[in-house]
């Protein structure tokens, strides 16, 4: 069950691609995969059902979503140039900790630190929140909050502390 909620979030993220930005049928794509998101861990820890194939898989979707939700958000929220160097920033230190990851630990590391979850769940809220906030305020506190998980996470990798 909570696999399949996993792939349901592949899916409604790929579909999001179909629809413009801040339209309703993109915001309902949007805020039902992120409920997938939240309910298929929940789901896997409460039927006992946890393994490291779902959590990868977790991983997988993740990226598929923030993919997704970048292709469309991006270029509509009309971000400062600053906040999109930041942003390419975060994401080759992110893919640092993926090689990382192989050379170090020899394996495929993702890590849900609590670090990441925050910035998640502050990522999730963007879009949510830009009639009422202007994206470069917003943009600003989840760009501060994912390097810091970034590096978190790096410091993790090099540590072998992999939860």
């Amino acid at each position: 069950m909570a696999n399949a909620l996993t792939v349901t979030r592949m899916a409604l993220s790929l579909m999001m691609l179909c629809f413009p930005a801040f339209s309703v049928p993109f915001y309902i794509l949007y805020v039902v995969a992120g409920l997938t998101d939240m309910a298929d861990g929940w789901i896997a820890r409460k039927t006992g059902t946890v393994s490291e194939w779902g959590s990868r898989l977790d991983t997988a979707a993740d990226c598929v979503f923030v993919a997704a939700g970048l292709v469309k958000l991006l270029p509509a929220m009309e971000l400062p140039r600053f906040m999109l160097i930041w942003i390419a920033l975060i994401a080759a230190i992110k893919g640092i900790n993926v090689l990382s990851g192989f050379v170090i630990q020899k394996r495929s590391v993702a890590l849900h630190t609590v670090l990441n979850k925050v910035t998640g769940a502050l990522l999730f809220a963007l879009p949510l929140t830009v009639p009422l906030v202007s994206p470069r305020v917003s943009g600003c506190v989840v760009c501060l909050a994912a390097t810091l998980a970034a590096i978190q996470e790096g410091h993790f990798i090099r540590l072998k502390k992999c939860q």
